[in-house]
């Protein structure tokens, strides 16, 4: 079943990416047929290569909740990234530069590896914070310019707060 979902996937992401649909002048749509060998055969590649590594439960991502989640989450994601960019920038032009880096201890309550990577790289992106080392307990160490909190749960609240809700309806 697994291999059957990363296929269709993989072939979607393909037709997504090629567009192999050629429109005639009265305007008729054809499909290209070597674009659809070709991605036929690409799909299958990936499928034989990387099912290994997709998802245990992977009717998940036929759920369209996710998706409007996924949504939801992306313009939540970008205000964080402008307001720690616009924090980092204060820091480094302010004439005493008050910086206080440090590498705190957070928790996350997500256990699905996608949903941890996801997590240490949306932590990463945003200016200020840099996700050392994760494990699959949910115990990330992430390095902070200015640390506001060495308490776990304070640092946990600041840091993995804003994300983990939109993560653990996205990959959980």
């Amino acid at each position: 079943m697994k291999q059957i979902v990363m296929f269709i996937l993989a072939f979607i992401v393909w037709c997504l990416l090629v567009w192999p649909y050629d429109y005639t002048p009265d305007g008729t749509a054809t499909l290209d047929g070597q674009s659809i060998i070709v991605g036929l055969v690409a799909a299958v590649l990936v499928t034989a290569l990387f099912s290994g590594m997709f998802s245990e439960n992977p009717l998940k991502f036929f759920n369209p909740f996710r998706y409007l989640w996924l949504l939801i989450y992306l313009p939540v994601f970008a205000y964080y990234c402008v307001k720690a960019n616009l924090q980092v920038v204060y820091l480094v032009l302010h004439p005493q530069m008050p910086i206080e880096p440090g590498i705190v201890k957070v928790r996350t309550k997500l256990r699905n590896p996608a949903a941890i990577a996801a997590l240490s790289n949306s932590i990463t992106l945003t200016p200020g914070t840099l996700t050392v080392d994760a494990d699959e307990q949910g115990v990330l160490y992430v390095h902070w310019l200015k640390v506001e909190s060495k308490d776990e749960q304070e640092a946990t609240e600041k840091i993995v707060g804003k994300f983990e809700h939109f993560l653990e309806r996205i990959l959980e």
